[in-house]
């Protein structure tokens, strides 16, 4: 299973039960296609994080709801593409 050392900086584990990490951007638009990004990922994975999402921010929570909202390799693979649509 990947570990939280995999991921890039800024992921952080709440509670033990998920991953969470805030984006920032310098605008709207650019926030918006973020979180298009993920969505098409999301789908792909057929794993849907949590996304919080205001001007310049988008705040991502993954967990594995299906397993009694618990972490699970889901989580961090999702994460670990997440962090590619970044670079």
């Amino acid at each position: 299973m990947l570990t939280l050392n995999e991921l890039s900086s800024g992921w952080t584990i709440d509670n033990q039960t998920q991953l969470r990490k805030e984006f920032v951007f310098k605008s709207y638009l650019k926030t918006i296609s973020f979180v298009n990004a993920i969505a098409w990922e999301a789908n792909a994975q057929n794993h849907h994080p949590d996304l919080e999402v205001s001007f310049g921010k988008c705040v991502v929570k993954i967990t594995t709801h299906d397993n009694g909202n618990t972490l699970s390799e889901k989580d961090f693979s999702l994460a670990k593409a997440i962090d590619r649509l970044q670079s």
